[in-house]
């Protein structure tokens, strides 16, 4: 692999993950590459079932005793990293990450004490999640959803990592608190962190991402900046998911995903894509910042 750059933070290069299973592989993620650098808050879209949060758990290593893996990660310089302290994780699903006999605060508190931080920051670094600090002398199950992914949040952010993968970070959350957690992310990255947020919500992506990438199907679609990406997406994919937004067309994307025990040997999308013709019946290569015979832009 090329040496990274001094900005370079974190580096996946043609990561695949296959989940073995008696009915067949699914193929979680295929080829993937993506790099992300310090100050830049990179946004992964794209349906359910696409591969997104596998690859949030590949990265960190974090993927059950079925999955087979091929590819690299790199951070920063090469050196292995450790999880929590190089690079923090917003899970999906909160609650279950949370161990259920033990406040917010127990859990809080022995986070930063083994990151070696003052457990006097407990109380700013609930506030800075949106939590008030009285949450924290809570159990999980006394909390709501929406204050269980704060308190995931700033679990998360205490040990102040230099790479934060946010998987789903606004689920539950009303729009205040939406936007307070966007924010939130974004000042990281403002102050020479990186954030990669794995998101539905490309109102959340437009708030705040400098980069966005479009998975379909296992495979990264589209990966462009932001800013262009929203201004014209280059992959008819791409451009459906944004015209299905409710301030937009609100068009629903015709079709489904094909199953990922069986894949195509082409362009996933091309069934249901009104720009397909019989060279999509291959794999297409990268134009434009999107990997399509025939892109929009």
């Amino acid at each position: 692999m090329t040496a990274l750059t001094a900005l370079t933070t974190l580096a996946v290069r043609g990561l695949s993950v296959r989940f073995r299973r008696r009915d067949g592989d699914v193929h979680a993620v295929t080829d993937l590459s993506l790099t992300l650098r310090r100050g830049e808050l990179l946004a992964v879209v794209g349906e359910s079932g696409c591969g997104k949060s596998v690859l949030a758990h590949a990265i960190l290593d974090l993927l059950p005793a079925n999955a087979v893996v091929s590819g690299s990660v790199s951070f920063g310089d090469g050196v292995r990293f450790a999880r929590g302290r190089d690079i923090g994780l917003i899970p999906q699903s909160p609650a279950t990450a949370l161990t259920p006999v033990r406040t917010g605060r127990s859990l809080l508190a022995e986070t930063l004490r083994v990151h070696g931080r003052p457990g006097a920051d407990a109380d700013r670094i609930a506030t800075e999640a949106g939590l008030e600090p009285g949450d924290l002398d809570r159990y999980p199950h006394q909390l709501s959803g929406g204050m269980a992914q704060r308190l995931a949040t700033a679990l998360a952010i205490a040990p102040d990592p230099a790479v934060l993968l946010a998987d789903e970070p606004t689920s539950g959350l009303d729009r205040p608190l939406v936007d307070r957690t966007l924010d939130l992310l974004r000042r990281r990255c403002d102050d020479g962190g990186a954030v990669l947020i794995i998101t539905h919500d490309l109102a959340a992506a437009e708030r705040v991402a400098d980069t966005v990438a479009v998975m379909y199907a296992s495979r990264v679609a589209e990966h462009r900046p932001a800013a262009a990406f929203f201004a014209g997406p280059a992959h008819p994919y791409a451009a459906a998911l944004l015209d299905a937004r409710p301030d937009r067309a609100f068009t629903p994307i015709p079709g489904h995903p094909p199953m990922l025990t069986a894949l195509p040997p082409g362009c996933p999308f091309a069934p249901r894509c009104a720009r397909a013709d019989a060279g999509c019946a291959t794999l297409p290569t990268w134009t434009g910042g999107a990997a399509c015979h025939h892109p929009l832009a």
